[in-house]
């Protein structure tokens, strides 16, 4: 099992799938939540879910409140985990990858150093910047961020020392943002 923690990212809007997509049925799960949880903590030692509100959620689980409820940017979440883990960096996904592997996790696990801010997923698409491991080095920066009201994860990688982790092949990288990218999922599990 990976020692670095997890953290899931739940606490987003979900504008473009217009319902809470963190509470969508998946595969035998009741809500894709959980399915990313318990899967997850069958590789990580301990899996913290970064929400607003944790009791939206029908199960017992390690719950990380974001800093800001009203802040709909993974920037509150980011200052949450930080003041919450006592570890130096750790591995963020995003609620809506659930086919990011094994595999992948560990090449990134692997191609990450300490001389990094961050090491983050990337395709011939772009950069994945929720799937990757931040470093404690970069908590001042996320609350630079959120002062200024400005939450592009991809403008803070570009401006930090980023190493990224390439990988050829996209579909683990599915992001569920849609109705049709659901239903694509869906037909996938």
């Amino acid at each position: 099992m990976f020692t670095i923690p997890c953290v899931i990212f739940a606490g987003g809007k979900s504008s473009r799938m217009k319902e809470d997509k963190t509470l969508l049925p998946f595969a035998s799960y009741p809500t894709l939540t959980e399915y990313q949880y318990r899967r997850l903590s069958k590789l990580f030692q301990t899996v913290y879910i970064s929400c607003k509100d944790p009791k939206k959620f029908s199960f017992e689980a390690n719950y990380i409140v974001d800093d800001d409820p009203e802040l709909y940017a993974p920037t509150a979440g980011f200052i949450a985990t930080f003041k919450t883990i006592k570890d130096d960096r750790f591995f963020a996904l995003s609620v809506d990858a659930p086919f990011i592997d094994k595999k992948t996790i560990l090449q990134i696990i692997n191609e990450d150093t300490n001389v990094v801010d961050a090491t983050i997923a990337k395709t011939n698409e772009g950069i994945q910047p929720l799937c990757g491991i931040y470093h404690r080095s970069l908590n001042d920066q996320f609350c630079t961020m959120q002062k200024e009201n400005t939450h592009k994860l991809g403008y803070l990688l570009k401006n930090a020392t980023t190493h990224y982790s390439f990988f050829h092949d996209t579909k683990p990288f599915l992001n569920m943002n849609h109705p049709e990218d659901y239903k694509k999922a869906l037909s996938l599990i």
